[in-house]
């Protein structure tokens, strides 16, 4: 007999796997016959492959568990071992709910999963398991539920893959999207999420939340001095230190650079109350910060400036309590820094204008809208022995902008730096035609000096290189300087001030009187002025205590051989006063006011101030 599989074409065409069985059968008178029997074994041949099939699958990369209708473990592959942990013989027999389980999805997680299995008879999504050593990892997991012909189930069977790589990778990017690379806070990009989670939780318990913006004083100079790892030393530490200042429901974050924005939520329904606590909490920051810092073996002090800004619901958009808290920041920052304060509606707009005439001020040097205006100076006789240069701003639509509007401005921007080089340089043209003019030429111009210029290293250089440029004669030129300029870094202001005095320039104190004046520092600094602030001057009539200032500023730089000068004289009684007590030198709205070089050169050729003064020259 012999057995044996092959295909034949069947009559309409198609092949036909079959199976052929040959008998020898042997008879009587050479009758032997050979019988075959011939079966279609085409279904036989499909199953066979879908077991191949299912044989590859069930060996495949993912993890295969087959159980029966009451979920016990029947069956499981190698892939199953691999990600699990557990050996077959460990598996079989239990559940995988028992065996698997991670604990961290609840009741209602695995009730829909199961009714969505009896609707289906298939789910699908994401599962946290547990491995053979403890271990919680993230698998994809798909479950089919077979039946037989009644309905009723037979088995089900769950293919599983590890997707830990695939979460790593996820969270990672998530991570470079929405957190701070150094601190690990989440930065600007989530902050405004979260900001905008917390406005809408405020809106449905109407309760108040407030945002905190956290700047570190002086850390540039910690950056510049100590270098950059350093600096990213202090902000990893200050991270820390802030969320121990918060609870778990409050917002850290970057905001970029040395800023940092805490967002407060569920505060007191009453503003006054959530206030109190938002301050309570600023309060709280700032003396954490103030904490001497160790940053690589050596102690830094540092401190905060904090501007608190409160919200309900959606009264504004998230930018705009950014923006307020900022401003509150800055309102800080010039209080003297390490302080906190609240958002002030009448600051934010004052703000807004100090925006925009930032923008406007950078283009007005270039565009020629800067002026100088000039105030004589006269002596007791009332004749002009010089004049103060002062800076006007011609503003194309807002007019002339006062000086305590934009020169505070330039200096917080560093515009003051080529703005102050123009008015040196143009106060010395002046100087210039002055000297062709017999009339004019024993004229002094005053030079007001900001600190921001005056510390540049290259200052001394600056004026002799303009000096030699226009020629004229250093004694025609007197730079005025701040009490605070010249007590700050001592030394290296004597140093500046001496090589300027050898090449003959001249120096007044401006505002003497309003600072920390000592009279150990006078003697060391290489003035030739001392000129008495205006507001001991405006008051010497109704103010007893300023007459005593006066007369002891006058009396001291009579002793040290200083020449005196008083500003903002405008009146005959004030100026009468200050001559009496040995001070003859003015200068004020008596004799004129701050003027075009136009009109101040009809009152130079002249020579008169306009007063009738005792022994005052006639032109």
């Amino acid at each position: 007999s012999l057995n044996f599989e092959t295909v034949h074409q069947h009559k309409n065409g198609t092949r036909v796997p079959v199976e052929i069985f040959l008998q020898y059968i042997a008879t009587q008178g050479n009758q032997s016959r050979f019988v075959a029997i011939v079966r279609d074994i085409t279904e036989r041949k499909r199953a066979e492959a879908e077991l191949r099939i299912a044989a590859i699958a069930f060996d495949s990369r993912e993890g295969v568990v087959v159980t029966d209708a009451q979920q016990a473990i029947l069956k499981v592959n190698q892939a199953f071992t691999r990600i699990t942990g557990y050996a077959a013989t460990e598996a079989i027999g239990t559940t995988p709910g028992r065996l698997l389980k991670s604990g961290r999805h609840d009741s209602v997680f695995y009730k829909a999963m199961w009714e969505c299995l009896q609707r289906d008879k298939f789910w699908q999504g994401e599962v946290w398991n547990r491995r053979k050593c403890g271990v919680i990892y993230p698998e994809w997991l798909s479950i089919s539920m077979l039946t037989n012909e009644h309905g009723d189930v037979v088995n089900y069977v769950a293919m599983f893959s590890d997707i830990t790589e695939k979460k790593q990778a996820e969270e990672t990017i998530y991570n470079l999207a929405f957190y701070d690379p150094l601190t690990d806070l989440p930065n600007r990009r989530l902050l405004q999420d979260r900001l905008q989670h917390t406005l809408a939780s405020s809106a449905r318990h109407q309760r108040h939340g407030a945002v905190l913006f956290i700047d570190l004083d002086n850390f540039k100079a910690l950056n510049d001095t100590r270098g950059h790892d350093i600096g990213d030393m202090l902000l990893i530490e200050v991270a820390t230190r802030l969320k121990t200042c918060v609870r778990t429901d409050d917002t850290v974050a970057r905001q970029g650079g040395d800023e940092f924005v805490v967002v407060l939520s569920d505060l007191s329904a009453k503003a006054g109350q959530a206030a109190v606590q938002a301050e309570t909490v600023a309060e709280k920051i700032r003396a954490e910060l103030n904490q001497p810092f160790t940053l690589s073996g050596t102690e830094y002090h540092g401190s905060p400036s904090i501007g608190i800004t409160l919200f309900l619901a959606h009264e504004v958009s998230v930018d705009e309590l950014l923006k307020r808290a900022d401003t509150a920041m800055y309102q800080a920052k010039r209080s003297g820094r390490n302080a906190i304060r609240f958002f002030d509606p009448e600051t934010h707009a004052a703000m807004e204008v100090r925006i925009s005439l930032e923008t406007d001020l950078r283009y007005a040097l270039p565009k020629n809208q800067l002026r100088l205006y000039y105030q004589i100076q006269v002596d007791h006789k009332g004749d002009i022995f010089g004049a103060e240069v002062l800076l006007r701003w011609q503003h194309p639509s807002k007019g002339l902008v006062p000086p305590l509007q934009f020169i505070p401005l330039a200096e917080d921007t560093g515009l003051i730096l080529p703005i102050g080089l123009w008015v040196l340089e143009t106060a010395c043209k002046q100087i210039q035609e002055w000297e062709k003019d017999p009339r004019t030429q024993h004229l002094q111009l005053a030079v007001n000096v900001s600190a921001r210029q005056f510390r540049q290293s290259d200052f001394v250089k600056q004026v002799s290189n303009i000096m030699e440029k226009t020629g004229i004669d250093p004694r025609r030129l007197k730079l005025e300087l701040t009490e605070s300029l010249v007590l700050d870094n001592i030394n290296q202001t004597i140093a500046k001030m001496q090589a300027l005095k050898s090449m003959g320039v001249g120096f007044s104190m401006d505002d003497f009187g309003t600072g920390y004046s000592s009279l150990a520092y006078l003697t060391l600094l290489p003035l030739d002025q001392v000129k008495i602030d205006q507001s001991f001057v405006r008051n010497l009539g109704s103010k007893p205590g300023n007459a005593v200032i006066v007369q002891t500023i006058i009396g001291m730089t009579k002793n040290l051989g200083l020449n005196v000068i008083a500003e903002g004289v405008e009146t005959l009684e004030q100026r009468d006063f200050l001559e009496q007590h040995g001070c003859h030198h003015f200068q004020g709205y008596l004799f004129g006011k701050p003027v075009p070089i136009e009109v101040l050169e009809t009152s130079l050729l002249q020579n008169r101030t306009g007063i009738a003064l005792p022994n005052q020259k006639k032109a």
